[in-house]
């Protein structure tokens, strides 16, 4: 009968928060990345005009419809070769995700900009706001309450699928956890400690979004 024993992840358990922060340190960082390459997609597509919309179309439905992980070897096997460049893993996971981000993000935008009434932003028009101003001032404003679940449902899902740095060697919370295991040989305690580190994360983080969109909504309500 298998024995647990959780003394060498209590030992060495600072790789593991170090890896953890890693992975935070990479999501920030493609959240941050990702928004506006998202809104500025949305926009080209939304635009009208096929010079802007059809090349921000191609990217979004590339990356939406191509594996992550062979999004990522691309950027760290094969950039460096085309352009001569050096590619460490952080920088490759960062762009990967980025893009990635902001392909799904864009969807997210752009659905969320569709469905704010036409009225409103003719309104905005006709009392002299130009296009730009319209959409800053009253249609985002309004687009994002609807489209902040989405966001947030996205953002866990990229912080999941960060995992897939690992493979590259970018020291996050499970290539952190595969080399504390090798060294202790106690995989199950290893990787049952990473996903609980995953777990409670996750779950912050959702309590989070769920409290903004609660405030979100009241401010809805007080400003009707």
């Amino acid at each position: 009968m298998y024995r647990w024993d959780f003394t060498p992840i209590w030992a060495h358990g600072d790789l593991l928060l170090a890896g953890l922060g890693n992975t935070l340190v990479l999501t920030a960082v493609a959240l941050a990345g990702g928004l506006p390459v998202g809104l500025a997609l949305a926009l080209a597509r939304l635009s009208g005009n096929r010079l802007m919309a059809a090349p921000a179309g191609l990217v979004i439905e590339v990356f939406r419809t191509t594996p992550p992980l062979v999004q990522l070897f691309w950027f760290y096997f094969g950039l460096p070769i085309i352009l001569n460049v050096e590619m460490t893993p952080y920088l490759a996971a960062a762009l990967t995700f980025t893009i990635q981000s902001g392909a799904f993000f864009a969807e997210i935008f752009r659905a969320g900009i569709v469905s704010v009434d036409k009225g409103q932003s003719e309104s905005a028009r006709a009392i002299g706001m130009s296009k730009a101003q319209a959409m800053r001032r009253i249609i985002l404003p309004q687009a994002v309450k609807r489209m902040f679940p989405a966001m947030m449902e996205r953002s866990i899902e990229l912080m999941k699928t960060t995992t897939l740095v690992a493979t590259v060697s970018y020291a996050d919370l499970l290539y952190q956890a595969n080399e504390l295991a090798q060294k202790t040989f106690r995989p199950l305690e290893v990787f049952t400690a990473a996903a609980l580190l995953y777990f409670v994360t996750i779950t912050l983080v959702s309590a989070l979004g769920a409290l903004v969109e609660r405030r979100m909504a009241q401010s809805g309500e007080m400003t009707r």
